[in-house]
């Protein structure tokens, strides 16, 4: 966990240490989709989404980041944030596709210190 308020949270996706600084943000009630937000929750909710991004792009500095919104698999409100690379494994493919290369990077013990203090910071 990498950040927690009583709305929602930040986690660093682990099962995937070919995508360092991954991260979900994950509503804390259950709710399938935006639209059964009220405004201002959406608005919340992207706030964080926005300052994950942030944070990310910060301490790692991509060539891109993914936002995606699916929950095919687990219809809980959850927002992906993904730092993208050049060199990983499925650039410039979506990382659910096909692999072009081996990957280049692992997930480091130090990484999510840093996204925590960043997160924290603003």
């Amino acid at each position: 966990m990498l950040w927690r308020d009583d709305f929602c949270r930040v986690v660093l996706v682990t099962d995937t240490p070919e995508y360092p600084g991954f991260c979900r943000v994950i509503l804390n009630r259950h709710a399938r989709e935006m639209t059964d937000l009220a405004p201002a929750e959406r608005t919340r909710l992207m706030d964080v989404v926005w300052k994950t991004e942030r944070a990310v792009r910060d301490v790692m500095h991509p060539d891109k980041i993914n936002l995606a919104s699916l929950g095919n698999v687990v219809p809980h409100l959850h927002w992906h944030v993904v730092p993208r690379f050049l060199h990983d494994p499925h650039f410039p493919n979506p990382i659910w596709g096909e692999v072009l290369r081996e990957p280049a990077m692992q997930q480091s013990s130090a990484l999510a210190e840093a996204l925590r203090m960043n997160l924290l910071q603003g």
